[in-house]
This record gives structure tokens, sequence and C-alpha cells, in this order.
């Protein structure tokens, strides 16, 4: 029988067996990857004539189970007469003093079994063993070398093997049997919605080809089953080593889950992460990952493998499972899920764990791109959250407040402070003689060399991991700073400079206007991407903004439900253009107040801002006294807008009027089914509301042709439909829809609205009670 191939590399396998002691992530210098990538290569430079720069070396170890595969690449090997020396280059933010004695385990456990893999190779007797060390801000290096037979460094490498072996098996078993259950798996339905089957076999092909697909599907075909089944059949075909689960709401992971839940209830058995953010499933905020104050830190590696083993029993490792797993072993929960998450065959996560420059799975994404697929739900929420991942803000008021705070302690971060103090007062001047905000095509001249010195000094305090009061406004500030010169150096013609005057305050933010280049680069890293939602309308322009091939398959797929069960009204006479407003609040409280008539029901009504549904508000409530109105406000935490939701009954016996905005938590995600929703409406196209940014949007898509369709009218028109969403979610759903505002008649707009929809015009609030009066009456 074939024995299963099983690959990893160096790096892996040593850190699986040989790490050990306290976890202590107290302070790690964010965009010291870069760092570290650029001292190796000038380190590689430097080496004389001979000098081999990353090396390939591979091995393959047959055992009575399986076949390990290891490989890796050296970062560099001197040739020499009858031999050769292996270097393994660390970038370092400690002292070189410290290292002297105290190098990592795990550094000489790589170079060692590199020597090993490439005394194998090359049929050497011995192999030198140089371990270098850089500092990166001094540039300092430290060298260690050894000398060691090849004797020895099988006999180490075998002890490596050994130690990995078990878990490797366990893998392999796991493996086989998962592709056993993927292989007998059925769609867990009956049979298909309509549209369901077509989706799913666009997702299929598209992950089978290594491709990418845009897909807009109408709520109620079942999008997240029907992206998730044919996945799951690209892993057993073994054209998809992993599913990364991508989604901007806790909603869409739950329905993940939810998904998953049901395979395994129809015999699947797959491997899954749910991954919660650090500061949401941390068992001990207050210790600042410090092993001497975190009992789940302190020991943390010694104890990792036992957790991996009991974690390893489920199937389903959601927050619950793990932090029960983590309690139980006394390590780090969130540590624990990004460990589990390198053996999951699908992780269900945000969107910046794929994206996010700041915090991307480095483990996945920083070497070589894997066979991974992303599925991106409710994409639409993708562009704006990729503009705001690639881009980055400064603020004058705390860097001023940091100044303070450190002055009599340290002195060299007061005087760095000082100078970026000093050029943001100049920068402030300028802003606000140009009327309180200014931009520029080009960076900010002259703040870098004052960030990046600010960083080193700060980051020699930050790195001794010394408690302080001002510790956490340092390090908050930092990060901040340093993710600003990271965004820096890729400024290119695709950001701006905006400079924001607010008082005594300054906003510096490097915007990022169009964020396909760099989501075009992310999408690399996995082999094919399928972005779906509710909302991808026009389809052209998401394949353009997320940087989508321009082969990318585009699928539209209507309403599964019959037409007849949504009426689709659009009042045309009201405009509410931001000029016209205060004219438009009576015709738009008497529409709702003859809408909300037709039929006793729950109704939700939108509009583009807090500011114009409280001036409609106030008039509806002095028009209509015999209904419940429910409102959403700006402050609502999670437990109040659960409240306002439970609001929506079946059961209630007056109706009740919500009024919310759109582009809310209340806009998009929400399922009130059947009776806890009969209608909606919509108060104006949806535009983003005009602000200098958006403005520089349709400036730099002006060259196209399209910047007022890409910063205005294709965001709104998305909000509008996925507002209009909320009404029809079953096919036993019936529900009306009223769409108030004249453009909603004009030809850029309507043809945007969805082909199902079947519109009619009401001019006056008699022509809507008699269409209502028809609608209605027809279910009866």
């Amino acid at each position: 029988m074939l024995k299963e191939r099983h690959p990893i590399a160096v790096t892996t396998l040593v850190a699986s067996v040989l790490r050990s002691g306290d976890l202590d992530v107290r302070f790690s210098s964010p965009g010291r990857s870069l760092d570290g990538i650029r001292i190796h290569r000038e380190i590689q430079r430097r080496r004389p004539a001979g000098y081999q720069a990353e090396v390939p070396v591979s091995l393959e170890v047959e055992t009575e189970q399986l076949v390990l595969a290891v490989g890796g690449r050296i970062d560099g090997v001197f040739e020499e007469e009858g031999g050769a020396v292996v270097e393994e280059i660390k970038s370092t933010t400690r002292e070189l003093a410290d290292l002297e004695d105290r190098s990592d385990p795990c550094h000489w456990g790589q170079a060692k079994a590199y020597a090993y893999l490439l005394a194998r190779e090359r049929k050497l007797e011995k192999v030198g063993v140089r371990l270098t060390y850089c500092n990166v801000d001094s540039k300092k290096t430290l060298e260690r070398e050894e000398t060691f037979t090849l004797g020895e460094l099988e006999s180490f490498f075998k002890d490596l093997i050994d130690g990995y072996l078990a878990w490797a098996t366990t893998q392999v078993r796991w493996r086989q049997l998962r592709n056993t259950t993927i292989d007998e798996l059925d769609f867990p339905f009956a049979s298909y919605r309509t549209g369901q089957r077509t989706m799913a076999v666009t997702v299929y092909r598209t992950l089978r080809d290594g491709g990418q697909a845009l897909i807009q599907a109408a709520t109620g075909i079942g999008k997240t089953m029907a992206a998730l089944f044919p996945a799951i059949k690209t892993i057993g075909s073994g054209d998809t080593d992993r599913i990364f689960f991508l989604t901007a709401r806790n909603t869409g992971k739950a329905a993940a889950v939810g998904a998953l839940n049901l395979l395994q209830g129809k015999g699947l058995r797959l491997k899954r992460v749910c991954l919660t953010a650090k500061d949401h499933i941390c068992f001990c905020p207050e210790a600042a990952c410090s092993p001497d104050l975190c009992e789940y830190a302190k020991g943390h590696f010694d104890r990792l493998p036992d957790a991996l083993q009991d974690a390893f029993a489920h199937d389903n490792l959601d927050r619950e499972a793990i932090e029960a797993v983590a309690r139980d072993r006394r390590v780090c929960p969130f540590e624990l899920s990004l460990e589990l998450a390198c053996w999951a065959d699908c992780i269900v996560c945000d969107y910046n764990y794929a994206f996010d420059p700041r915090v991307y799975l480095r483990r996945f994404f920083d070497e070589e791109s894997g066979a991974y697929a992303f599925l991106v739900d409710e994409a639409h929420n993708l562009v704006d959250r990729s503009r705001e991942m690639f881009s980055a803000t400064l603020s004058k008021s705390v860097f001023l407040e940091l100044r303070r705070a450190v002055k009599a302690d340290l002195p060299a971060v007061y005087r760095a402070v000082g100078k970026i103090n000093t050029w943001m007062l100049a920068a402030r001047k300028q802003a606000a003689s140009c009327g309180e905000f200014r931009s520029d095509t080009f960076p900010p001249e002259g703040l870098e060399p004052l960030l990046r010195a600010f960083l080193r000094i700060s980051e020699r305090w930050l790195a001794k991991n010394r408690p302080a009061p001002w510790r956490e406004l340092l390090l908050e500030i930092y990060f901040a700073a340093g993710a600003f010169c990271r965004v820096l150096e890729r400024y290119d013609d695709c950001y701006v400079s905006c400079y924001t005057a607010a008082g005594k305050n300054l906003e510096t933010k490097l915007f990022c206007l169009d964020p396909s280049k760099q989501l075009k680069s992310a999408l690399q890293r996995g082999r094919g991407a399928v972005f779906f939602s509710a909302t991808l309308t026009p389809p052209g322009y998401f394949q353009e903004i997320l940087g989508c091939d321009a082969d990318a398959a585009k699928l539209g797929i209507g309403s599964p439900f019959p037409r007849n069960n949504l009426q689709v009204l659009v009042a045309d006479g009201v405009s509410t253009i931001y000029a016209q407003r205060k004219k438009s609040v009576d015709p738009i409280a008497e529409l709702i107040r003859t809408f909300v008539a037709g039929r006793k029901g729950n109704y939700l009504c939108f509009f583009p801002s807090y500011a114009y549904m409280a001036m409609v508000v106030e008039r509806f409530e002095m028009l209509e006294k015999m209904v419940q109105v429910a409102i959403q406000s700006p402050e609502m935490d999670d437990a109040e807008r659960a409240r306002f939701l439970d609001r929506f009954s079946a059961e209630n016996r007056d109706t009740l009027v919500g009024f919310a905005v759109m582009g809310g938590v209340f806009g998009e995600g929400v399922d009130l089914v059947g009776e806890r929703l009969s209608g909606a409406v919509i108060v104006g196209v949806g535009l983003p509301a005009i602000c200098p940014e958006r403005d520089l949007i349709r400036r730099h898509f002006d060259e196209m042709g399209a910047g007022f369709d890409y910063a205005y009218r294709y965001p709104g028109i998305n909000r509008v439909l996925q507002a209009a969403g909320r009404v029809i979610r079953t096919s036993r759903d019936r529900g009306c829809l009223l769409l108030v505002d004249r453009r909603f008649s004009d030809a850029g707009y309507r043809r945007l609205l969805p082909d199902h929809w079947q519109t009619g015009r009401c001019r006056s609030s008699g022509q809507l009670e008699k269409r209502l009066k028809r609608f209605w009456t027809h279910f009866l």
C-alpha cells in the first residue's frame, strides 16, 4: 500500500520538538520581519565569492506509517575544500551580549537540521554550522560556529524525527479519515435551492482550477453552504490544503460554523478553527503576556504538546472548545488557537487575518503561497475594510500626551516626540490655512526620519518589558508609528496624504484610495478565491477594486423565491438630496404612515444618516400615535442591539416601526423571518456622506471616467440592496419594499436594481395605499 507523503518545513519540525519554556510576547516589534529580510540580504551580499544564498535542501524519511518530506532553504552555504559551512542568519532587537551564552535552541536546531540535509545530499563527512545574529538597529553581528560530524548530525536529526513522528502519524491518520468522509459526503439537503447548485459548481471549478470568481447571489439560495460544500470537496480531491472562510461580521462566522456543524451531522470529519481576537479570548488581559504575571504564559510551551493532543480530539474548535482546553492545560488560549490553525482544515476568521498587513497570519503567508482556498463572505464589505487596512493615521494630540507623560522618566523619548510635535504644529498651520483640510499626492515630507528615530529609541525601552503607568500609551503610539512607516514604504499613486486640523489637534493620514493592487498581491498567497455576496453590483466594479484577475468568473443568481412574494414600489416624487431634506420630511413621514397602515406588522425604515432619520421620526410620531416605534442610536452596544431586534416579534399585537441607518448593523446580516418583518422603507439611494476622503476617491477614479460611481453611486446602491434584502428571507415570506427617491427612476440607478424585482411607481400616498391593498389582499 502506497504510504502517504507528509511534507513539513524544517522550521516547523524543529519548533514542534524543541520549543519549551515560557510564552513571552510582552513586546515584539511589528515590521521587524521586513527588517530581518533586508538584513538577511545585506549579509548575504557581503559574503565572499563562492558563497551560496538560499540553498534548497530536502529529504524524504520513510517510516512504517508514512513518508516525511522534510525541506527548506538554507540562508547560506560557504564552500570549503572537502566540506561546507551552513549559515543560519537571525535578526534580533536584543543586545548581542545577551546572546553570547543564551542563543535559542531552536536556532541551533534549524542550523543543524539544515546541515544534516546538506551533508546527505553532498555526501559530506562533516559540516560547519554558523549561527549569525545581527542587531536590527546597530547592524552589528555575533557569529558562533561549530563543526559536527555526519554521525552527530544524523543522531540529532533522528531525535527530531522520533519526537515528531507520533504527531505526524496522528495527522496522516486524520487526513485519511477526513478524505474518506469527504468522498462519501452528499449534499446535506434533499435538493438544491434554485441557483444553489449553479453557485456550488462555479465554486468547485474555480477552486479546482486555482482561479477566482465573483458571485452575486440573492438572499435565500444558501450561499454559505453553496461555498463551503464544494470547497470541502476540493480538499478531498487534493486541490486544496486548507480553506479560509473570511468574513466581516460575527453573523457570517456563525453561518459558517452552523453549515460546518450541519455537514458534521451528515458524517463529515473536518477540523475547523474559529479565530477570536486576542483581546476577547485572553484569560489575563492585565498581565500583558508576561510569564511573571500570567500562569498561562509561564511554561506555555512545556504544556503545549498535551494541549494540542487534547484539542485534536475535537472537530469543531470554536472559542468555547479552545478555552476549555486552554484552561485545563493552562496554556494561552489565543496562541493555542493560532497553533491549532496550522493543523486545521478550515479556518473561520475575519478578513484581516488574510489581508491586513499588520495582523495577517504570517505562519501561513510569509513563506511561499499554499494551496489555500479563500472564501470571502459578504465581499462587498471588503472594499472599505481594505482601504482602512492599507491606510495609517497619526494624531498630534496623543504624541503631546505621551510627551508630557514621559518627560521625567524617558528624556530621549521626550525629545524624539518633541520633534514630531514640532513637525505636526507646522503641518496643522498649513491645514488650517486651507480650511481645516489639506491633501497631497506625495508622502509627508520630513516626517519619516522623525518617526523612525522615535521607534528606535522607544523600542530600546519597550524591549526591557518594564512596568510604567504610561507604558500602554507608549506601546500604542509605537505600534501606530510603526504602521505609518510601513505604509510609507509602499506609498504610491494609489495613496494620498490627508491633513485634518481640529482645534489644536492634527490628524495625518496616509489614505489608500485604491486597494486593488495590494489585494491582488494578498490573493497570491492562496491558490483560489471566491468572493460572494447578495450585493456585488455592478460586478465589473468589484472585479476591478478587489484586485481580481481579468479572467475571473462572474456569476449572478436571482432570488429563488416567487417574484410575487415581494412588492417593490418606488415613490419617485420625493427628492432626498441634502438641499431638499427639510422639504422632504413631511412627505416621507406621510409615505411611511401610509405604508405601515397597509397591514398590521413590523417594519424597518432605513435612512442615509442619523440626523435625517431624527427629523423624519419626529414628524412621524406627530402624525401617527397608534404604532410602536424603535429607533437605532449610534451608541448602541451589543445588548441594546439585541433588544432592538427582539422587539420585532411575530406575536406583536400592535404595528412596530423601526428606524435605522443604511450600512449599519441592522442594514445587513439580520434575519427577521416570516411575520417578524412585513416590509421596509428605504429613503435615498444610500450615497456615502460627502466628505474630503470620498471626494479624493472620486478624483482618483475620474481619470477612468468612473469617479462618482466608484466613490458614491456603487457603494450607495449596495447599501440599498443590503437593506432591501431584509424583507424576504425564506420561501414563505411575503413583504413590501418602498424606495423613496426620484433618482430610483433615473436610468443610472434603475440599471443597478435586481432583474427579478418588479417595480411600480407611486406618486402619491393614495397610489401607494391602493397598491398595498391590492398586494396584501392577494395573500389573504
